[in-house]
């Protein structure tokens, strides 16, 4: 899986952009991830809509398959785990953390995460706001412009960034997106049931388009 991402060199660290929609921080054998909604599916199906339910299982077998390819000592998501109030779709997730005993996962509370923190605590989660490491810091949502830390660059999720490309014929495809801005970063949303919001872009923003099995700078 290596090939198939691209890496980005910032502030002296290399951050492997996976099209699986997840980056790796090489130096701190770190796997990242924002927005995966677990428990969509669930909440939709609850209210009488017709969704299969094996698409959430088989995110949890991508995300699987990246942390026995890349074997990360820690998994942080940046918010959004679990959409909405308790379904079958935690029971799920409870047997696939099982899976990974030995692996460090934080989660940076998100708006959706609004589960009582004892379901968290119970799969061995470790629970934070935010997080700084290295140069980072980790937040659900990016920063307003006034917050931004002067010695930080932020790294989050929330916005599910997508990136719209034209053809000569006046066709488009929308495109999720790794957005890097001048102070802080967007991740893509991991999980496939969610929308794309197109981001403006700054001119010293750099862009990765997602595509099938592929990360490119646009």
């Amino acid at each position: 899986m290596r090939e198939k991402g691209l890496t980005w060199e910032l502030l002296g660290q290399h951050l492997l952009l996976l099209p699986q929609k997840a980056l790796y921080w090489e130096e701190e054998k770190t796997l990242v991830l924002a927005d995966l909604h677990i428990g969509k599916v669930g909440h939709f199906r609850k209210a009488g809509i017709a969704i299969p339910k094996v698409m959430e299982q088989e995110e949890l077998s991508v995300l699987s398959d990246l942390i026995n390819e890349l074997k990360p000592e820690k998994l942080i998501f940046l918010g959004d785990l679990f959409h909405s109030e308790m379904n079958n779709d935690w029971n799920w997730f409870q047997l696939w953390c099982e899976l990974f005993p030995s692996l460090k996962i934080i989660l940076v509370k998100g708006n959706h995460d609004i589960l009582h923190e004892d379901h968290y605590l119970a799969c061995g989660f470790e629970m934070a706001d935010h997080i700084y490491a290295g140069p980072f810091l980790f937040t659900h949502e990016p920063l307003p412009e006034k917050r931004l830390p002067a010695e930080k660059y932020v790294i989050s999720g929330h916005l599910h960034p997508g990136v719209k490309l034209r053809g000569a014929a006046r066709q488009s495809v929308i495109l999720s997106c790794f957005h890097f801005g001048p102070a802080q970063a967007v991740l893509p949303a991991f999980g496939k049931f969610t929308g794309k919001f197109c981001l403006a872009s700054a001119e010293q923003s750099a862009v990765f388009g997602i595509l099938d099995k592929k990360v490119i700078r646009l």
